[in-house]
């Protein structure tokens, strides 16, 4: 499977702060034990890149970067083992970047001339953020009437309740959410409640492909 096939198999993708890179391996340890082998590490902390390089260690784990703002930043995090880059925006120099190196991204879109502008680079799969304050479900659902081939991974604003909600829109290929693996419980070493956080996510993953598969 590409890259992105496996964060849509996973359905969804850890957000996470690392307050320390010795933290990166047990928190990828959790998400695997829990049912999600992805992850997405923000470059919010001087720990992230590090992090990242610990995390990609793992040839199980699909690691990647994100609020990545510059190509300079994208050098950096392709280097370290991110397998994919995420930006809360959309800077085509960050996508032509990315492109370059081979590594897909997932650009921040939040209107349709955004969404445009990534498709006119050749994406056909973008972040769309911030997804709740936008209009969550619904906005996803609108933007697949101009835009149908393009597939969305909405973050920001969403919790575990919201997932069946958003994976029950087509375009949506997976949301990323900061709630699996929230900054205290990282910080203070609960792993074991991270796991579980993991385990009910990929269970409502589970539960909402099983609804989609059922005969009408």
């Amino acid at each position: 499977m590409t890259v992105l096939e496996r964060l849509g198999a996973a359905g969804v993708v850890p957000v996470v702060v690392l307050p320390h890179s010795d933290d990166a391996a047990p928190l990828g340890a959790a998400l695997a034990r829990g049912g999600l082998p992805c992850v997405e590490v923000t470059l919010r902390t001087p720990a992230a890149v590090a992090g990242i390089a610990r995390l990609a260690a793992d040839p199980a784990l699909v690691v990647g970067a994100g609020t990545v703002l510059d190509a300079a930043q994208v050098d950096r995090v392709v280097e370290a083992g991110a397998r994919f880059v995420v930006s809360p925006c959309l800077d085509v120099t960050v996508v032509r970047r990315c492109r370059a190196l081979g590594v897909p991204v997932l650009p921040g879109i939040a209107t349709p001339t955004e969404a445009m502008t990534a498709m006119a680079e050749g994406l056909d799969a973008v972040k769309l953020f911030p997804a709740g304050p936008l209009g969550g479900p619904a906005m996803a659902a609108a933007l697949r009437g101009p835009f149908p081939h393009l597939r969305l991974v909405p973050t920001g604003g969403i919790g575990l309740a919201d997932v069946p909600a958003y994976l029950g829109a087509p375009s949506v290929l997976a949301v990323g959410g900061s709630w699996v693996a929230p900054v205290p419980l990282v910080r203070e070493g609960r792993f074991d409640e991270i796991a579980r956080l993991a385990t009910a996510a990929a269970e409502a993953v589970a539960g909402c492909r099983a609804r989609q598969g059922a005969p009408e």
